[in-house]
């Protein structure tokens, strides 16, 4: 079981729940626009946001954006050491580095004394492309290089009495990200935080994750999470979501299932079924919620299903628990369905 750390009002390790992270695309100075997507990552279950702080202007913004939501807030910062000691000044909850590549043993130094005063974790970040000269010449870019080179990463911070650390050993390749944090997760007491970097788009990049982080949840390795996706923020919540519910750790949200369609298909299942999955996004009960093309697959194969539906020839009946309640035309369907799962 690993180390168990406090950020913000978000506990992580020590068997505490896995937690999902997101990052802004926004500019970080803007706080305006970074504000109003934090809060529509929030609205999807969002637990932990990370923001980009590449300059004065961005840690300078951190105070107002912490004042405007309800999630701990993470600093990314590369090269400068100072702006990390500014994040930390004003009121960030964690801060991501690379000990390595932020300045002098004296930046490293006072980033650990200024974290330990303000009770702020740090997250060490080593990615495939961050390993150092040496240790690529020596071992390539696999996982036995990453992991010594976090290794040499923690040295720098213990060595200074800190160790509220976080450690994340992201590749683009799949099976590379599962073997380095399989070799990682026997080697330190630290919190893991999963992902496949530079995933890629919506469909690629969903598939990725849920291989490569699914795996490593399925193993009882990771505390938080972050599926990258070049797309909207919110895409990621709810793919995160969606791996975390199908290995059974996130049961306190709806469940959704839905047949993939043959030649009994006699209604617009897809469109139907499209619409109920976004609409349970905005759910919060642990329910499980079924559309079905017809009654073979309806009221049989989705007998669990606390409430579905089953298509017919213009029409669908709505059932709970395999039982069924009313038989309701086809352009009715989606609003019926809505009304029963709000008197559930």
């Amino acid at each position: 079981m690993t180390k168990k750390i406090k950020i913000g009002n978000c506990v992580i390790g020590g068997g505490s729940a896995v937690a999902i992270q997101s990052m802004c695309n926004t500019r970080t100075s803007d706080v305006a626009a970074t504000v109003e997507q934090i809060l529509a990552l929030e609205e999807v279950g969002c637990d932990i946001i990370r923001v980009a702080v590449p300059d004065e202007a961005s840690a300078e913004a951190i105070s107002q954006i912490k004042k405007q939501i309800h999630i701990p807030l993470v600093a990314d910062i590369h090269f400068d050491y100072r702006l990390a000691l500014k994040s930390i000044q004003n009121g960030v909850d964690k801060v991501r580095i690379n000990p390595g590549n932020i300045g002098s043993e004296e930046g490293v130094r006072l980033v650990a004394e200024s974290a330990k005063a303000h009770g702020v974790p740090i997250r060490i970040g080593v990615n495939t492309g961050s390993i150092e000269k040496d240790l690529l010449q020596k071992y390539g870019p696999t996982p036995e290089a990453m992991v010594i080179s976090a290794q040499k990463h923690i040295d720098m911070l213990t060595k200074y009495d800190f160790d509220d650390i976080v450690i994340s050993l992201k590749a683009s390749d799949v099976n590379k990200t599962i073997d380095v944090y399989r070799l990682m997760s026997e080697k330190c007491p630290y919190p893991l935080h999963l992902g496949v970097t530079e995933a890629g788009t919506f469909l690629g990049g969903t598939v990725k994750s849920a291989i490569g982080i699914g795996s490593l949840l399925k193993d009882g390795i990771g505390d938080t999470i972050r599926v990258s996706l070049t797309d909207d923020p919110v895409k990621e919540v709810i793919v995160a979501k969606e791996i975390l519910k199908a290995l059974g750790l996130k049961n306190d949200l709806p469940t959704f299932i839905s047949c993939p369609t043959c030649g009994r298909t006699n209604i617009g299942l897809i469109p139907l079924a499209k619409r109920v999955e976004e609409y349970l996004n905005t759910v919060n009960k642990p329910i499980t919620v079924a559309v079905m093309g017809c009654a073979v697959n309806g009221p049989g194969e989705a007998r669990e299903a606390d409430i579905g539906i089953a298509g017919g020839k213009g029409e669908g009946l709505i059932f709970k628990k395999g039982e069924i309640i009313k038989k309701v035309p086809e352009e009715n369907l989606f609003d019926e369905l809505v009304k029963e799962i709000n008197r559930m």
